[in-house]
């Protein structure tokens, strides 16, 4: 069955992490998509180990560009502009991560573009948007979060912020966003023929994920500091270390939980001082102390018909292999260009009557671009000129 979003067709000039995962996204759901990306100057996770067995293809390559197809083009070479204007004929999606103005300065800016397809989608895609003070500012993740508040609230006491270990702004912000942005101009389209430019900025997306202490703030100044909120480690909502220096969650913040869990630890005599406020930080200390007498999966033996909000904190291998993650569908196996599989996270979303369709996993750079010049009406003789001169570096 052909995927939903089958007909769309999008050229994606991202690199890294934040639009490559979003439009293999759109990729799961079937949409076109084409990567343009320079010959001389690789995509950094075409270098991150490990690489599959017996290839040069990088894991994270073979994942972030899967069901896509790839050329390279030198973007300061006036023919590879004369091509992608061919393609945005077709190709009626763009989704770019440069810094402003660097590709006003190749002649492929949004305003050049949609003279040539009046109905061009075209989403750019930066760490602190098209316009505003920081808009030429190089940044990661870190700085993203770090603008948005929200690593002001997100740490401990005693030692100050913590570290994501998965790229929040990247990910959660930019690429959801980007898929948002895209979809909501196609529907825009759809009913309007007209196009736009969507400006998706991670630090926008993650200033807006400050839900409730932002909403608190801009209610009534009150800020949040670390460890002080129901959801920031100032309530029993936390991580607990076990006996073997493993941790177990435990998220019951209503009473019925937090009671099931006393009572499953073995001591109900500390309910009562959940909701005192001044006995809660030595209830706190007795649950800590109490949870190190075990092992995390000897707990979890003991709540395992236990609705307490109990759950173990897993390694990328324990979760992988989750009887949950294998019920979902989480973990799919992805046919390689060259033959042979790959195992894969999945798409995480379920569709009742259009399944995400896993076409291929990602493939070198520029593997389709003889392909992709001929259906453009290129000659061969005309492609061997372009290689022997330069185009595709």
């Amino acid at each position: 069955m052909a995927g939903p979003l089958k007909g769309l067709k999008i050229l994606d000039f991202t690199t890294l992490l934040p639009g490559p995962y979003g439009t293999m996204m759109l990729a799961d759901l079937g949409a076109e998509v084409l990567r343009i990306v320079s010959g001389s100057r690789p995509d950094l996770a075409a270098f991150m180990p490990p690489f599959l067995p017996g290839t040069t293809l990088s894991a994270a390559m073979a994942y972030l560009g899967r069901g896509k197809r790839c050329i390279t083009l030198n973007l300061k070479d006036p023919r590879a502009v004369a091509i992608v204007r061919r393609l945005v004929a077709e190709y009626d999606i763009v989704i770019e991560q440069f810094r402003p103005g660097v590709m006003a300065r190749f002649g492929l800016d949004y305003e050049t573009l949609k003279t040539v397809n009046p109905g061009l989608i075209y989403c750019s895609l930066t760490g602190y948007g098209q316009t505003g003070p920081l808009s030429n500012r190089a940044g990661h993740d870190i700085n993203y979060l770090a603008r948005s508040g929200i690593m002001s609230y997100s740490g401990r006491k005693e030692t100050g912020p913590g570290l994501p270990g998965m790229q929040i702004a990247d990910v959660a912000s930019g690429s959801n966003n980007a898929v948002i942005g895209i979809l909501a101009a196609v529907v825009h389209r759809q009913r309007s023929g007209e196009g736009q430019h969507v400006d998706v900025s991670m630090t926008d997306g993650v200033v807006a994920f400050n839900a409730l202490p932002g909403a608190a703030f801009l209610a009534d100044g009150s800020e949040i500091g670390f460890e002080t909120g129901f959801l920031n480690g100032g309530s029993l909502y936390d991580f607990y270390e076990t006996k073997e220096g493993k941790f177990l969650s435990f998220g019951g913040l209503e009473p019925q939980f937090f009671a099931a869990f006393c009572e499953t630890i073995g001591r109900p005599d500390l309910i009562p001082g959940s909701v005192v406020p001044r006995e809660l930080p030595r209830v706190k200390e007795e649950v800590r102390t109490i949870l190190k007498t075990k092992t995390r999966d000897a707990w979890l033996a003991l709540f395992a018909n236990v609705d307490a909000c109990v759950e173990p904190v897993l390694s990328i291998g324990e979760a992988l292999a989750d009887p949950l993650v294998s019920a979902r569908g989480m973990v799919v196996e992805v046919d390689l260009p060259g033959g042979g599989t790959v195992r894969q996270l999945g798409h995480p979303i379920r569709y009742s009557a259009t399944p995400p369709e896993y076409r291929a996993a990602g493939c070198a750079a520029g593997a389709h671009t003889r392909e992709v010049l001929r259906g453009l009406g290129y000659r061969d003789e005309e492609i061997d000129d372009f290689e022997r001169t330069g185009l595709f570096t």
